[in-house]
């Protein structure tokens, strides 16, 4: 049973802490985690963070502590994370693709206290990262760090033996001191954390905008996750992959702390080549995928994958890799979902999986329960009516409690509606369809143009994901611009783009086929630090004159 209240009189834990005792003394040995050969069960998901959480205690940690995270998807993640929960700290995930000034910018404006950091992933160096965005980080002599440029940070801690680093700033030593605080010291911090304390601290952004750090806490995000457990039957009999990273708040909410609340196994991964992710897949045998579509699109290109065995998928939002029997001819006919941060992951979502009839092409499905919805022309600011297109609003007890640093006043109106930005539209039936950000309109010719309209129609002719933009020509406005996003080693000659804008033109008013059109491999789609694309070098890749 869903609800719309934070504490509905029932047995679900509304605290980390407790969440997770109850979760390991069901399921102990069960894995919780799994990220390639990185296993990690409940009982050790419980008995590796207490170890922390005191030591983090016995090095001044406590409840409100900005804790940062600087770690790929792992079991190090993860038990980072729940120490930190458990002492009522505040957890901070940064972005494993973040540069120097990213990284000193989310350190300031978090202000966190204690970073926990991996040595390196992938290309990236964090100690030379840290070292480039903090000058007076000397990794060589002893902590403690004492700095101008990131005046709260005191403790930096990596996931390393390097003989480089002395050793208080790893990790290791650190988890050294937690026999200097016991467990009835532990077992008091957390009785004394309340599902109204703050949990997370979850950074986003637009494509053009500041990094935004959105506070989450313990009790919202906790029955928010249930609620959408129920809508997509997740319970512990399934097997969930996800390629969302953990950063972001469709790792963390919607896939991680999902699976704690539901019990269940979460499947990711950081293999480096297609064939290691479907090795993965083939030997984890996930029952459900979520996250980003476009980030397995090659996969299906990889030599192996014709003799793979994914037959355990039986449904998810990841097409290319869902098994012929389920999935959808025409992904534009299944619910789609609307998620953001600052609603705690999905806010727009259905239970139907099927597929839908052609009137219901592109619905984002309904409010998640628990949300209150209003539709608003920004221009007259009277409320919208069936197939008109307005902001969408949000109120209710599982959005963010706010931004970090920011008043109440300047993130919700006077009677509690945040304004999303986002444009929708509602059909007679309640059901919803995202038409864009209220900033990314077009203004071509004297008319609006919707990119995701243009977007769609050119995946439908091509199959190709694409991000149209406007480009400014001055006095004369924006034309229409297009990136068609290709396989990396591929290129379209100029009589496909030719064969493109003619059946664009078959498809969409005059006004709205792209007058530039280039075909940019995968690897050279500007993205930002939060994974949102670069709007802004998006556009000057595309204005050729």
């Amino acid at each position: 049973m869903t609800s719309t209240t934070i504490d509905a009189g029932d047995d679900l834990p509304l605290t980390i802490g407790t969440l997770l005792r109850m979760r390991a003394s069901e399921h102990g040995p069960q894995p919780f985690v799994v990220c390639d050969d990185d296993v990690l069960t409940y009982d050790e998901a419980e008995t590796r963070s207490a170890r922390l959480a005191r030591a983090l205690m016995a090095n001044g940690a406590g409840k409100g502590t900005h804790i940062g995270l600087l770690h790929p998807n792992g079991a190090e993640f993860v038990v980072s994370w729940l120490a930190a929960a458990r002492i009522g700290a505040v957890t901070v995930p940064l972005s494993t693709f973040s540069t120097p000034t990213e990284l000193g910018d989310v350190l300031r404006a978090a202000d966190v206290e204690v970073l926990l950091s991996a040595a390196s992933y992938r290309s990236h160096d964090y100690p030379a990262t840290l070292s480039a965005c903090i000058a007076e980080l000397d990794l060589s002599e002893a902590p403690p760090l004492r700095s101008r440029s990131v005046p709260t940070l005191r403790q930096v801690r990596f996931a390393t033996e390097d003989p480089a680093l002395h050793p208080g700033w790893t990790v290791a030593s650190l988890v050294d001191s937690a026999e200097a605080v016991d467990s009835d010291v532990l077992r008091s911090a957390e009785s004394d954390v309340t599902p109204a304390d703050r949990m997370v601290i979850v950074h986003t952004s637009g494509s053009t905008s500041e990094p935004k750090g959105v506070i989450h806490t313990h009790g919202a995000l906790i029955r928010h996750l249930d609620n959408l457990n129920q809508l997509r039957r997740y319970d512990r009999s399934e097997v969930l992959f996800s390629n969302s990273p953990f950063f972001w708040i469709g790792g963390f909410a919607y896939a991680l702390l999902g699976t704690l609340v539901a019990g269940a196994r979460l499947v990711c991964s950081n293999a480096a080549t297609a064939a290691g992710v479907l090795e993965l897949l083939e030997s984890a045998r996930p029952t459900m995928v979520n996250g980003f579509a476009q980030s397995v699109a090659h996969l299906p290109a990889d030599p192996t994958f014709a003799g793979r065995d994914l037959t355990s998928i039986r449904r998810g939002n990841l097409w290319p890799i869902l098994p012929s029997d389920v999935a959808p001819a025409d992904p534009e006919l299944r619910h789609s979902m609307l998620g953001m941060t600052e609603a705690g992951s999905v806010c727009l979502v259905s239970d139907d999986e099927s597929d839908l009839p052609e009137h219901q092409r592109g619905s984002f499905g309904r409010p998640a329960p628990g949300f209150e919805v209003l539709v608003i022309d920004p221009d007259s600011g009277d409320t919208c009516g069936v197939g008109e297109t307005g902001e969408l609003w949000f109120r209710g007890p599982f959005l963010m409690e706010g931004y970090y640093g920011r008043e109440r006043s300047e993130v919700f109106d006077v009677d509690g509606w945040f304004r999303t930005g986002d444009r929708v539209a509602v059909d007679g039936d309640g059901w919803f369809y995202f038409k864009g950000r209220s900033g990314d309109m077009i203004k071509t010719s004297g008319a609006n143009v919707s990119p995701r309209e243009v977007e769609a129609a050119i995946e439908a002719l091509t199959g190709l994901r694409s991000h149209v933009v406007g480009v400014d020509r001055g006095a004369h406005g924006q034309v229409v611009a297009a990136a068609l996003v290709v396989p990396d080693g591929e290129v379209l000659d100029p009589d496909r783009i030719v064969d493109v804008r003619r059946g664009l033109a078959e498809r969409l008013s005059a006004y709205k086929v792209p007058k530039i059109i280039l075909s940019v491999p995968e690897r050279d789609v500007p993205m930002m630090s939060s994974g949102k694309l670069d709007a802004r070098a998006l556009k000057d890749m595309l204005d050729v004159g």
